[in-house]
Protein backbone atom coordinates (compact mmCIF):
# COMPACT_ATOMS: atom_id res chain seq x y z
CA UNK A 1 0.00 0.00 0.00
CA UNK A 2 1.50 3.82 -0.72
CA UNK A 3 1.24 5.06 2.69
CA UNK A 4 0.54 8.89 3.86
CA UNK A 5 -0.67 10.28 0.96
CA UNK A 6 -3.21 12.49 2.88
CA UNK A 7 -2.74 15.76 0.51
CA UNK A 8 -5.10 14.02 -2.21
CA UNK A 9 -7.91 14.72 0.09
CA UNK A 10 -7.29 17.97 -0.33
CA UNK A 11 -6.95 18.54 -3.89
CA UNK A 12 -8.41 15.17 -5.60
CA UNK A 13 -10.14 17.32 -8.39
CA UNK A 14 -6.85 18.28 -9.44
CA UNK A 15 -4.42 15.49 -9.07
CA UNK A 16 -6.16 12.20 -10.00
CA UNK A 17 -7.19 10.93 -12.85
CA UNK A 18 -10.66 11.29 -13.47
CA UNK A 19 -13.03 8.46 -14.43
CA UNK A 20 -13.28 9.30 -17.76
CA UNK A 21 -9.66 8.86 -18.37
CA UNK A 22 -9.83 5.17 -16.89
CA UNK A 23 -11.96 4.64 -19.34
CA UNK A 24 -10.13 5.68 -22.24
CA UNK A 25 -6.75 4.84 -21.78
CA UNK A 26 -4.89 1.43 -22.16
CA UNK A 27 -2.17 1.31 -20.01
CA UNK A 28 1.00 -1.22 -21.13
CA UNK A 29 1.53 -4.19 -19.62
CA UNK A 30 4.68 -5.89 -18.49
CA UNK A 31 5.71 -7.94 -20.98
CA UNK A 32 4.60 -5.06 -23.61
CA UNK A 33 7.09 -3.44 -26.12
CA UNK A 34 7.49 0.36 -25.71
CA UNK A 35 5.14 2.05 -28.40
CA UNK A 36 6.63 5.37 -30.43
CA UNK A 37 9.83 4.40 -29.20
CA UNK A 38 11.56 6.41 -32.61
CA UNK A 39 9.49 8.95 -31.62
CA UNK A 40 11.11 12.41 -31.45
CA UNK A 41 10.64 15.15 -28.27
CA UNK A 42 12.17 18.22 -27.95
CA UNK A 43 14.21 18.22 -24.70
CA UNK A 44 15.05 21.54 -23.13
CA UNK A 45 18.14 22.43 -24.60
CA UNK A 46 16.28 22.02 -27.90
CA UNK A 47 18.12 19.09 -29.06
CA UNK A 48 15.79 16.25 -30.29
CA UNK A 49 15.65 12.45 -28.84
CA UNK A 50 13.63 9.61 -28.78
CA UNK A 51 13.57 6.77 -26.22
CA UNK A 52 15.57 4.79 -29.02
CA UNK A 53 18.24 7.27 -28.36
CA UNK A 54 18.21 7.90 -24.77
CA UNK A 55 18.14 3.80 -23.67
CA UNK A 56 21.05 2.61 -22.39
CA UNK A 57 22.70 -0.58 -23.33
CA UNK A 58 20.05 -2.32 -20.17
CA UNK A 59 16.76 -0.42 -20.89
CA UNK A 60 15.16 2.56 -20.16
CA UNK A 61 13.27 4.38 -17.57
CA UNK A 62 10.22 6.85 -18.75
CA UNK A 63 9.06 9.40 -15.93
CA UNK A 64 6.07 11.42 -16.78
CA UNK A 65 6.65 14.80 -14.67
CA UNK A 66 5.29 17.98 -15.02
CA UNK A 67 6.65 21.58 -12.90
CA UNK A 68 3.79 22.16 -10.65
CA UNK A 69 2.01 18.35 -9.14
CA UNK A 70 2.49 18.82 -5.57
CA UNK A 71 2.98 14.62 -6.12
CA UNK A 72 6.06 15.75 -7.58
CA UNK A 73 7.54 19.19 -6.09
CA UNK A 74 6.00 18.41 -2.75
CA UNK A 75 3.93 20.67 -0.76
CA UNK A 76 4.72 22.71 2.05
CA UNK A 77 4.04 21.29 5.69
CA UNK A 78 2.68 18.41 3.91
CA UNK A 79 4.47 16.37 1.68
CA UNK A 80 8.42 16.33 0.26
CA UNK A 81 7.16 15.42 -3.39
CA UNK A 82 8.23 12.58 -5.55
CA UNK A 83 10.76 14.88 -7.23
CA UNK A 84 13.34 15.22 -4.55
CA UNK A 85 14.18 11.57 -5.25
CA UNK A 86 14.57 11.47 -9.45
CA UNK A 87 18.01 12.33 -9.48
CA UNK A 88 19.13 9.37 -7.35
CA UNK A 89 17.13 6.91 -9.24
CA UNK A 90 18.33 7.85 -12.26
CA UNK A 91 21.89 7.73 -11.09
CA UNK A 92 21.68 4.39 -10.18
CA UNK A 93 19.83 3.59 -13.68
CA UNK A 94 22.51 5.02 -15.38
CA UNK A 95 25.49 3.12 -13.29
CA UNK A 96 23.58 0.20 -14.25
CA UNK A 97 23.18 0.73 -18.29
CA UNK A 98 19.57 2.04 -18.08
CA UNK A 99 18.82 5.39 -19.64
CA UNK A 100 16.77 7.99 -17.73
CA UNK A 101 14.04 10.63 -19.64
CA UNK A 102 11.61 13.10 -17.93
CA UNK A 103 8.64 13.83 -20.17
CA UNK A 104 6.20 16.45 -19.55
CA UNK A 105 2.79 15.56 -21.60
CA UNK A 106 0.73 18.58 -19.64
CA UNK A 107 -0.28 19.59 -23.48
CA UNK A 108 -3.36 21.96 -22.20
CA UNK A 109 -0.90 23.71 -19.72
CA UNK A 110 1.91 24.44 -22.88
CA UNK A 111 1.38 27.68 -22.51
CA UNK A 112 1.27 28.35 -18.76
CA UNK A 113 3.11 26.43 -15.97
CA UNK A 114 4.56 23.56 -18.50
CA UNK A 115 5.76 26.02 -21.26
CA UNK A 116 9.18 25.11 -22.43
CA UNK A 117 10.29 28.44 -20.32
CA UNK A 118 9.20 27.13 -17.31
CA UNK A 119 10.39 23.74 -17.96
CA UNK A 120 13.72 24.90 -18.23
CA UNK A 121 13.52 27.25 -15.54
CA UNK A 122 12.34 23.87 -13.32
CA UNK A 123 14.67 22.02 -14.70
CA UNK A 124 17.50 24.16 -13.67
CA UNK A 125 15.83 24.84 -10.06
CA UNK A 126 15.63 20.92 -9.95
CA UNK A 127 19.25 20.18 -10.92
CA UNK A 128 17.82 17.58 -13.41
CA UNK A 129 20.46 15.15 -14.17
CA UNK A 130 18.64 13.14 -17.11
CA UNK A 131 16.85 14.98 -20.69
CA UNK A 132 13.51 16.81 -19.76
CA UNK A 133 11.23 16.67 -23.13
CA UNK A 134 8.20 17.68 -24.23
CA UNK A 135 5.76 15.07 -25.21
CA UNK A 136 3.51 17.28 -27.89
CA UNK A 137 0.08 16.50 -28.39
CA UNK A 138 0.72 14.10 -25.19
CA UNK A 139 1.35 11.27 -27.87
CA UNK A 140 3.78 9.07 -25.88
CA UNK A 141 1.61 9.43 -22.77
CA UNK A 142 -1.31 8.21 -24.87
CA UNK A 143 0.63 5.51 -26.45
CA UNK A 144 1.62 4.47 -22.53
CA UNK A 145 -1.66 4.57 -21.37
CA UNK A 146 0.41 7.26 -18.59
CA UNK A 147 -2.28 8.43 -16.44
CA UNK A 148 -0.25 10.62 -13.50
CA UNK A 149 2.43 12.84 -12.98
CA UNK A 150 4.59 11.26 -11.53
CA UNK A 151 4.03 7.65 -13.66
CA UNK A 152 7.12 5.29 -14.25
CA UNK A 153 7.93 3.12 -17.07
CA UNK A 154 10.85 0.76 -17.02
CA UNK A 155 11.64 -0.94 -20.09
CA UNK A 156 14.50 -3.98 -20.66
CA UNK A 157 17.04 -4.33 -23.23
CA UNK A 158 14.57 -5.33 -26.00
CA UNK A 159 12.05 -2.06 -24.98
CA UNK A 160 9.82 -4.40 -23.31
CA UNK A 161 8.05 -2.60 -19.88
CA UNK A 162 8.93 -4.58 -16.96
CA UNK A 163 7.49 -2.16 -14.62
CA UNK A 164 5.17 0.55 -14.39
CA UNK A 165 3.77 2.61 -11.53
CA UNK A 166 5.20 4.73 -8.32
CA UNK A 167 8.71 5.46 -7.41
CA UNK A 168 7.88 4.27 -3.95
CA UNK A 169 5.36 4.24 -1.30
CA UNK A 170 5.57 7.41 0.06
CA UNK A 171 5.73 10.99 -1.39
CA UNK A 172 6.01 12.65 1.71
CA UNK A 173 9.36 11.64 3.07
CA UNK A 174 12.20 9.80 1.70
CA UNK A 175 13.35 9.07 5.15
CA UNK A 176 9.46 6.89 5.51
CA UNK A 177 9.78 4.39 2.66
CA UNK A 178 9.42 0.85 3.18
CA UNK A 179 8.79 0.08 -0.43
CA UNK A 180 11.20 0.91 -3.19
CA UNK A 181 9.42 -0.32 -5.52
CA UNK A 182 11.24 1.11 -8.84
CA UNK A 183 14.95 0.72 -7.66
CA UNK A 184 13.86 -2.66 -6.91
CA UNK A 185 12.91 -3.23 -10.32
CA UNK A 186 15.89 -1.84 -11.13
CA UNK A 187 18.13 -4.41 -9.60
CA UNK A 188 15.78 -7.10 -10.28
CA UNK A 189 15.95 -6.46 -13.63
CA UNK A 190 19.70 -6.62 -14.02
CA UNK A 191 19.97 -9.53 -11.80
CA UNK A 192 17.46 -11.44 -14.37
CA UNK A 193 15.12 -11.98 -11.67
CA UNK A 194 11.13 -11.12 -12.56
CA UNK A 195 10.57 -8.31 -10.81
CA UNK A 196 7.29 -8.30 -8.18
CA UNK A 197 5.25 -6.19 -8.03
CA UNK A 198 5.56 -5.62 -11.80
CA UNK A 199 2.86 -3.06 -11.75
CA UNK A 200 1.87 -0.59 -8.74
CA UNK A 201 -0.62 2.17 -8.31
CA UNK A 202 0.34 5.72 -9.80
CA UNK A 203 -0.92 8.17 -7.79
CA UNK A 204 -0.21 12.01 -8.72
CA UNK A 205 -2.19 15.04 -10.87
CA UNK A 206 -3.51 13.79 -13.49
CA UNK A 207 -1.83 14.47 -17.12
CA UNK A 208 -3.67 17.22 -18.59
CA UNK A 209 -4.40 16.80 -21.99
CA UNK A 210 -6.47 18.27 -24.78
CA UNK A 211 -9.55 16.93 -26.32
Amino acid sequence: MLRNLTLAAFVCGMMMTTSAQSTELNELNPGDKAPSADMKMTNIDGQEWSLVDLAGENGVLVMFSCNTCPFVVGREGRSEGWENRYNQVAGMAREQGIGTVLVNSNEAKRKGDDSMEQMKLHAMEAGYIMPYVVDRGHKLADAFGARTTPHVFLFDSEFRLVYRGSIDDNVNSAAEVKENYLTDAISRMIEGKKVKPAVTKALGCSIKRVS
